[in-house]
Formats: structure tokens, C-alpha cells, sequence
């Protein structure tokens, strides 16, 4: 019996030597060079280094807005079907008010006909859809010569109803906006429309136009040169505000609250997600192993890119603020020794609780024995 107890002890001691490399084992830089997985996509290590991120920089395009955006600028308006106006005849209230001049305002408005045609006394029904104020004015006063000498015509739009920008997404508010006199701006529209900031994703506003779709940048453009340039909305238009639940990136690992970040801006460094997590735990994350894990999506047809980042040097700290966080990156913090130690070690527990108990049961059959 004792010598099975001693066989025993000493395999269980070589299983034990054995193993115990595992937890302390580290992949070099380089070994992680030209691996291939199942799939025979390829990796490639790249270190998170102030040279790195000035070259990123160099590298990087600005934000743009297609020149057929920047290059429309809005005529006139041009009234059309749906449209009030007030129309001032000076000194013929009967003319101008003829529901009484203690009315309010939109009782005494000349509605534009879906035909687009207008009634007006002493005028008739005239073609008003397409022309500009200016122009209907001289029509209506072309006409009205006829019956009122020197007439003095006045014409303002009350209620704008033919041409409007459609909104929806993300938005607070998906009501459609209308072209008036003022243009319109991509920028007030948007800001009228009311951003949901927990929702939203600022960085691919879609603007349709004319069977066309532009996708533009908006959070990247406000703090570059292109954001002076103004976009002019026409009616017709279509803004779409993305929601952000696809554009993401994952935080795993030894941080405080591993989590899915959702992308409100094109703006999110690697210290931001980071610290979203709740940052590094600081018993069982090891500062050496952060690791940014890009192109998975895409890893059967383009080689991984995995940088490494070295948050044990102080100067990672301002590297990090710099790195930037794309879409679909998955973000790991590998464990420290001492925490591989103790997870191999909680594994074995039940190994070794049979161990223990094997070795009483022997112990107890070989007192018996003596006896």
C-alpha cells in the first residue's frame, strides 16, 4: 500500500511540474508575426508607440463633404402648392382684408391650389407655382391696373408648405422641416431636429439627394476646416441620423466592467474606453498585455492587426489619449502572473482534493493492516 501511495504522490507531483509552466508562459512580440489560424488569415503585432501614432496621423485623411454638397447654392424661393400668402393691397382694405381687418392674419391668406394656381379679386385665377414673390407680385399688379390706378402690392408667405426636408433615425424630433425664404442649413436641421445623445451616431449622417446618398461625418467635420463650409438643403431632401447599436467596440478582459461601448462620435481613444470599463483591475490586470484586436470581422479575407500597448511605462498614458478606437475593435487586458497563478491554481483544487482523500483512505487500510 505504501508503495502505491508513493507512486501515486509522485505522479501527481510530475503532472503538477508539469503544468505549472502554463501559467507563467508569455508569447514574445514576434511570435505573434505571420501566425496563421484555422482559417489561414494571417496576424500582424504592431506596438502602440508615439512614432505610430504620428505616422497614423500623417496617414489620415481629413474629413470631407462632396463637392456637390458645398457647390449647391439655393435660388430664391419659389413658391409652390400648399403654400398662404398675404397679399397687401395698400389702400384697399377690401383687397387685402376682405374677412375684416380685426381677423387674424391667416383668415385673410391666399392658399396656393394643389394645380398650383392662385384666385385673386379682380385678378382671377393665375399660375403662381414655380414663380418667385417678386414675380407674382408684378403679375398680380400687371392685372390689377386694370381696375386700381397705381396699384402698390405687397406679397409675404405665411405658411410654407411645398417644400420640405425629411428627417428620421436617432432624432428628438422626426418632424419635417420646411424650406422657407431662409435657406436651410444640414447643420440647422440637425440641430433643430434635436440630437438623442445616447442613441445617435454623429459620424455617418446620411443625406439624400436626388437618388443619391452622401454619407458625411458630422462630428469629425466640426473640428476640422471643412466644417466652415456650409451644406444647403433643397426641398425634396432626406437626413437620416444612424443609431449607434451596430457601431460598436468590446472591452474585455481584466477591467472593471467589461462592456459593449457604442460609438456616438468618430472620436474614441483607447484611455476613453478604457476608462468607460472602469479601468484596469488592479489586482489581476497586467499593464504589459492591452491589446487592440483589429479586422476580426474581416480576418478570412484581410490579415488581423493586434496592437499592443505597454501601460506600465508613464509615457503610455499619453499614447493611449492619442490611439485611436475604430468600430468592431475588440479591446483585451490580459491577466498578470500572479492571477494566472491563482486561476490554475482554483482548477487543481479538485485534483488535489482527490489526491488527499486517496491518501487518507490508504494511510487508513494500512494502520488496519497493522493492527
Amino acid at each position: 500500500m505504501r508503495l502505491l501511495l508513493a507512486l501515486g504522490t509522485a505522479g501527481c507531483c510530475l503532472l503538477l511540474n508539469g503544468c505549472i509552466l502554463a501559467p507563467g508562459q508569455h508569447m514574445k512580440t514576434g511570435e505573434l508575426n505571420d501566425k496563421q489560424s484555422a482559417t489561414g488569415s494571417r496576424y500582424q503585432l504592431v506596438p502602440i508607440t508615439p512614432k505610430l501614432i504620428a505616422m497614423d496621423r500623417a496617414t489620415a485623411s481629413a474629413p470631407a463633404i462632396d463637392p456637390t454638397l458645398t457647390s449647391y447654392q439655393p435660388d430664391a424661393y419659389r413658391i409652390g402648392p400648399g403654400d398662404s400668402l398675404y397679399i397687401t393691397v395698400w389702400e384697399h382694405p377690401e383687397l387685402t382684408s376682405p374677412a375684416g381687418s380685426q381677423q387674424q392674419t391667416g383668415a385673410n391668406g391666399r392658399m396656393v391650389r394643389p394645380d398650383g394656381t392662385l384666385f385673386y379679386p379682380y385678378v382671377g385665377l393665375l399660375k403662381a407655382s414655380g414663380l418667385t414673390v417678386e414675380e407674382l407680385r408684378q403679375a398680380i399688379t400687371d392685372r390689377l391696373t386694370k381696375y386700381v390706378e397705381k396699384p402698390q402690392v405687397d406679397i409675404s408667405i405665411i405658411a410654407y408648405a411645398s417644400q420640405r426636408v425629411t428627417l428620421g433615425g436617432a432624432f428628438v424630433r422626426t418632424d419635417p422641416q420646411n424650406i422657407t425664404v431662409t435657406p436651410l442649413t444640414l447643420a440647422q436641421a440637425v440641430g433643430s431636429a434635436g440630437v438623442n445623445a445616447q442613441l445617435a451616431d454623429l459620424s455617418d449622417v446620411v443625406l439624400r439627394r436626388d437618388d443619391h446618398e452622401y454619407h458625411i461625418d458630422m462630428d469629425a467635420l466640426s473640428r476640422s476646416r471643412e466644417g466652415g463650409k456650409e451644406v444647403y438643403l433643397k426641398g425634396g431632401d432626406s437626413i437620416y441620423l444612424p443609431y449607434n447599436d451596430r457601431h460598436e467596440a468590446y472591452v474585455i478582459g481584466e477591467v472593471l466592467r467589461p462592456q459593449a461601448i457604442s460609438f456616438k462620435t468618430s472620436d474614441l481613444t483607447l484611455t476613453q474606453a478604457l476608462g468607460r470599463s472602469g479601468g484596469l483591475n488592479q489586482s489581476s490586470a497586467n499593464g504589459r498585455s492591452v491589446y487592440v484586436i483589429r479586422g476580426v470581422e474581416d480576418m478570412e479575407k484581410a490579415p488581423a492587426t493586434i496592437y499592443q500597448l505597454d501601460n506600465t511605462s508613464p509615457a503610455a498614458f499619453a499614447v493611449a489619449a492619442q490611439f485611436s478606437v475604430k468600430p468592431g475593435d475588440v479591446i483585451f487586458v490580459g491577466p498578470a502572473g500572479i492571477t494566472r497563478w491563482n486561476r490554475f491554481i482554483s482548477q487543481l483544487l479538485p485534483l488535489s482534493g482527490l489526491v488527499s482523500n486517496a491518501a487518507s483512505a490508504t494511510y487508513n487500510l494500512d494502520r488496519a493492516s497493522q493492527l
